[in-house]
């Protein structure tokens, strides 16, 4: 069973830094995409960033130079470092873990599902 738990959420001024990381239990790292979505109350869940099995990243233009995503396939964590963090930032952030399903030859295969993490709080105050 996969487990995602995110942490090292909360309160920050703007202009200030967070790291969140995703521990993962139960999941082999490096097979598919992995990602960071975030939500506010009454809107949609947001993509921020992915990282592939590669180590390819994406992120949305607001975040573009101030957030870093990256994967640590021997420990088993995702990681966000956030930094000139903008009121708009604030949010739940979560983690999310491609589905494998098989590897031919030397390709791995993943769904388009992912597993998700509980979430953690991002507040930034101006």
């Amino acid at each position: 069973q996969v487990q995602l738990v995110e942490s090292g959420g909360g309160s920050v001024q703007a202009g200030g830094s967070l790291k969140l990381s995703c521990a993962a239990a139960g999941y082999i790292f490096g097979r598919c995409r992995m990602a960071w979505y975030r939500q506010t109350p009454g809107k949609e869940r947001e993509l921020v960033s992915t990282i592939s099995s590669t180590g390819a990243t994406t992120y949305i233009d607001s975040v573009k130079g101030r957030f870093t995503i990256s994967q640590d396939n021997a420990q088993n964590t995702l990681n966000l470092k956030m930094s000139n963090l903008k009121t708009e930032d604030t949010a739940i952030y979560y983690c999310a873990a491609g589905q494998f399903q098989f590897t031919f030859g030397e390709t791995d295969y993943c769904s388009d599902d992912y597993y998700w993490g509980q979430g953690t709080q991002v507040t930034v105050s101006s």
